[in-house]
């Protein structure tokens, strides 16, 4: 078996990685050295430093990759690893090979091989420079795994997922309707069919972006735009929105994202949108209160029509404020009504409601 010359010369593997000369040092046994590389599940592949075809030549592969492929040994070393690939084998992930090979920088990547009876299998490589004493490439070594069944179980997951937000959507979409229906034949005040309607819109707003984000989570941000862009036909100039990246759990992204649609209709009906000299700003931050890292939202609309007296009724979306963030964020809230226009501050502890960005 022809294996790579380490005797004489210092050859590091990738930065920070252990040299041949010193692993030989350690390991003068070099069967020793064999039979670790053969216990390895994954394939391992050793070539020449040359490029161009019909280089590079296999100048070693361990017990993994007879496995994997099903090529003895004897087979391969010699000949270049290209015959493994064929019609599948995706020609841009092969340029961008070339491309790091030739930068001399180590490559990470997935396209189609095929083994000795014909079947393909998606193999995922990661391919690292070996460099002698004097910087150049003496050897390549490429770390090969199957990762069909991988892909195919995430494929699996990926249809599955698709046919919930199908479901979900086309459930949402009956719900609307069986609403609408309803509420046209119920003698209840227009208002408060407006408001329905309204509440199942902004329902659905959340549901398409945690859709988009396949129900990882939310941008605060986005959330916000897209509870805002209703009323604001018109009106952009009229509402600042600022504050750090923040990505909301799926849960909380539901609950805040209705709040914020409560505080935007109440605006565009009898606050700072209702007339062209209102002004409304949403900010948010992130900061720590007695060692708890919290999420802060606030609301405030100035230039507004005048606040006499607060309102004595308490709506809907007033006890989604005060109450149904208590219960769902743990959040504490705090409305005002001053002359000036609704202020609304909303405090909650960051790991209530903040979820791992994909």
């Amino acid at each position: 078996m022809t294996k790579p010359k380490v005797e004489g010369e210092r050859v590091e593997v990738g930065p920070g990685q252990p040299c041949a000369e010193e692993a030989a040092s350690v390991y003068p046994d070099t069967a020793l050295l064999q039979v670790a590389y053969d216990a390895i599940g994954e394939a391992i592949v050793i070539t020449g430093p040359d490029l161009d075809p019909p280089s590079p030549r296999i100048e070693y592969v361990n017990a993994g990759f007879v496995r994997l492929t099903g090529y003895a040994r004897e087979e391969v070393v010699g000949r270049s690893p290209r015959f493994l690939q064929g019609p599948k084998t995706d020609r841009a992930v092969l340029d961008r090979l070339r491309a790091a090979l030739k930068a001399g920088v180590p490559f990470q990547d997935a396209t189609v091989n095929y083994r000795k009876d014909g079947t393909e299998y998606l193999v995922e490589w990661l391919i690292t420079p070996v460099r002698n004493a004097t910087g150049q490439v003496s050897h390549w070594v490429a770390v090969q795994r199957d990762i069909t069944e991988r892909q195919e179980a995430e494929d699996h997951l990926r249809r599955l997922l698709h046919e919930v937000n199908h479901r979900v959507n086309n459930t949402l979409s009956a719900v609307q309707s069986l609403a609408a229906q309803t509420l046209r034949d119920a003698s209840c005040d227009s208002a408060v069919r407006t408001g329905f309607m309204a509440r199942l819109l902004a329902l659905s707003r959340v549901h398409q972006i945690l859709v988009q984000e396949h129900w990882a989570g939310a941008s605060l941000r986005q959330l916000a735009e897209a509870q805002l862009a209703p009323y604001l036909k018109g009106k952009a100039a009229q509402v600042h929105v600022e504050g750090p990246e923040v990505w909301l759990r799926p849960g909380a992204a539901v609950t805040l994202g209705l709040a914020l649609h409560e505080l935007a209709v109440n605006a565009a009906a009898y606050g700072a949108l209702s007339v062209a000299s209102g002004q409304v700003s949403l900010c948010w931050s992130v900061g720590a209160v007695t060692g708890e890292e919290r999420l802060h939202v606030r609301w405030t609309e100035v230039d507004g029509p005048s606040m006499q007296a607060p309102p004595t009724h308490r709506g809907f979306g007033t006890r989604l404020l005060e109450r149904g963030l208590t219960g769902e964020l743990q959040a504490t809230t705090r409305l005002r009504f001053e002359p000036e226009g609704l202020r609304c501050d909303i405090d909650m502890p960051l790991p209530a409601v903040v979820g791992e960005m994909p």
